[in-house]
């Protein structure tokens, strides 16, 4: 039946999962490499560990397809207008499509994570994060894979392989607002941030857990969710946003880029708001009156919405000269 499963799921992903010469990897030996890294992923982007576990093995055929073991590529992503890092180019919908490439796998790991809190895959985030049956089914609803019998298999494979163990750890984490330790954090995903909007990041263990804190230990740091449900740390004075990004396990464009500042030579001051995922395209207040000192910047960065979508919802707006008193509309 394994055998079975195996050879439909490398229907599913087609040529991605051309197999190259060589050991292959075993199931029993791709879990075990990678549960712990879908732990971690649950825990911090509230993605059940099975799901990415179980999309892992379907599309990288356990880690033996061309794309995994020539460009770190585990889930099948395809480069699209908004990916800037290397790429690789297969087969598959149609001739020579181009994939993402990867410095590491583990770059992937974090890259799906990010990948699916598009708005293309937003409703998928009002489902329990354990919910693993009913993330399947949204999957497959949000058009993530074409194949009708996609959730079947998801679920399939982490009720066979008893991947929803994994989950359960994962909600430990999240309960207790912890991360799992690695030896290596250090990842690579390089979507820009500010071309879609992502999901929105609501509470789940929140409403799992009435108890559950809605912060983060993280490297020497506390991550807090904002009003507008972006996580961000507050900056200690001299920090940079190289040194926030190696305590966090990112990389400094993360930071620069989330943060929308002009370079890397930026230095924060102590108590300055620094986000850690992208802003949003909309507040969660519907208004901001503007307070003395203020300036678009600032008032991006209070309300936790980008500066563009600020600027759309106020198009009369004098932003070299604003008044305190000033009504500010952060959505339409």
């Amino acid at each position: 039946m394994r055998l079975l499963l195996f050879i439909f799921s490398i229907c599913i992903a087609g040529s991605s999962l051309a197999h190259t010469d060589g050991p292959k990897i075993t199931r029993d030996q791709y879990i075990l490499e990678w549960k712990d890294e879908a732990i971690y992923q649950m825990a911090l982007h509230k993605i059940p560990a099975s799901i990415t576990l179980a999309q892992g093995i379907l599309e990288s055929g356990d880690g033996n397809s061309r794309l995994a073991t020539e460009a770190n590529n585990h889930f099948g992503i395809k480069c699209h207008s908004d990916w800037t890092g290397p790429k690789i180019f297969e087969d598959d919908d149609a001739k020579s499509e181009c994939f993402r490439k990867y410095d590491d796998a583990r770059s992937s790991y974090e890259d799906h994570s990010v990948f699916l809190q598009r708005k293309r895959y937003e409703s998928l985030f009002e489902y329990k994060t354990d919910d693993y049956k009913a993330w399947a089914r949204g999957l497959k609803a949000c058009g993530y894979a074409t194949n009708p019998k996609y959730p079947e298999l998801l679920i399939k494979l982490i009720e066979e392989f008893e991947l929803h163990t994994y989950d359960e750890e994962g909600m430990n984490y999240i309960r207790k607002g912890t991360l799992p330790e690695r030896t290596n954090s250090a990842v690579t995903a390089n979507t820009k941030p500010d071309k879609k909007d992502r999901a929105k990041d609501k509470s789940r263990s929140e409403k799992q857990d009435g108890n559950a804190r809605q912060e983060i230990n993280l490297g020497g740091r506390t991550i807090v969710v904002s009003e507008n449900r972006i996580k961000y740390v507050t900056a200690k004075a001299g920090d940079t946003p190289e040194k926030i990004a190696n305590d966090l396990g990112l990389n400094p464009w993360q930071i620069k880029k989330y943060n929308e500042l002009e370079n890397l030579n930026t230095t924060f001051k102590s108590g300055e708001t620094v986000y850690v995922q992208p802003k949003r395209n909309r507040g969660a207040q519907a208004t901001y009156t503007v307070q003395k000192g203020d300036n678009l910047a600032s008032i991006s960065q209070k309300a936790g919405v980008k500066t563009k979508a600020i600027q759309k919802c106020n198009p009369t707006a004098d932003w070299s000269n604003l008044k305190a008193g000033t009504t500010i509309r952060l959505r339409k």
